[in-house]
């Protein structure tokens, strides 16, 4: 099973956004934006993610 040697990498989106948080440039996403949310570089991501409270379901 040749499909295999592709598992886990993702296909990236390439592009010209902006951060909506600092306006940094984004060159490449890992998805497709709908243009209906806000779009985080790197770094504001990783900040957001670890401002939030953890949830329990």
């Amino acid at each position: 099973m040749d499909n295999q040697s592709n598992f886990g990498q993702r296909q990236m989106v390439q592009g010209d956004w902006k951060c909506s948080e600092c306006k940094a440039e984004i060159k490449e996403l890992p998805f497709e934006p709908d243009g209906d949310r806000p779009l985080f570089c790197r770094d504001c991501h990783r900040n957001r993610k670890g401002s939030r409270p953890d949830r329990n379901f």
